[in-house]
């Protein structure tokens, strides 16, 4: 398994704070040896925790055109025919909401393979994810995937309360791939899909998904 790039910076720095906190505490402190041993035990499970956050799985993608995959891990929270205002005015679309808890990968994927149509960073607040309010007013970026016959699959990553940072790899004009990583969310977070009313999901309310692995919907 690898750790993700998104990482490594910061849990080299975790690893030295805690380090020097139980080096001092063994060096200078005259506490007894349990006391010791329970610092020791939780700057453990301190580092394990976010060492699995930034866990960043080799999964084998099989690409299909027809598919539409997940683009992280989680648990499906919404499926629902709504508006989507911000690139479609107003349309219906299909809704499929994925909600990442902080024990998910974080790593995010492209859901298809095609053209960057669209893509905008929207600076805002951090509700937590769930929030019904949370997709127009937290933190979040869109992008807009055009594939053959000019379909269209928006997706949206969206910070929750703990999530303070959406990374993104992507530019408006790329050609990307299927499965491949576009961005990561740090910590808790939610990432929305907006689909044609004519895609099959393929998914269901409370389902665990895979990024990259599970079909969420496919396409006409």
């Amino acid at each position: 398994m690898k750790i993700h790039k998104e990482g490594r910076g910061f849990l080299t720095v975790l690893f030295f704070i805690l380090l020097a906190i139980n080096a001092g505490i063994l060096i200078l402190a005259s506490f007894g040896d349990v006391f010791k041993g329970i610092i020791g035990g939780v700057s453990l499970v301190i580092f394990l925790f976010f060492l699995q956050f930034f866990r960043n799985p080799t999964r084998k993608i099989e690409l299909n055109d027809k598919q539409v995959l997940a683009p992280c891990d989680g648990k499906v929270v919404v499926i629902e025919t709504t508006p989507e205002d911000e690139y479609f005015k107003g349309k219906d679309r299909i809704q499929v909401s994925i909600f990442m808890s902080p024990v998910n990968v974080h790593v995010n994927r492209n859901p298809v393979t095609g053209l960057i149509k669209y893509f905008k960073y929207h600076p805002g607040k951090y509700l937590v994810a769930w929030h019904p309010k949370s997709s127009t007013e937290n933190e979040r970026t869109t992008v807009v995937y055009q594939l053959h016959k000019n379909v269209e699959i928006l997706i949206r990553q969206i910070a929750g309360a703990a999530a303070r940072r959406i990374k993104w790899y992507i530019e408006e004009g790329d050609s990307v791939i299927q499965g491949r990583e576009f961005g990561f969310i740090k910590f808790g977070s939610r990432v929305d899909l907006f689909l044609p009313l004519d895609a099959e999901i393929k998914v269901a309310n409370g389902q665990i998904t895979k990024g990259g692995l599970t079909v969420i919907a496919e396409l006409k």
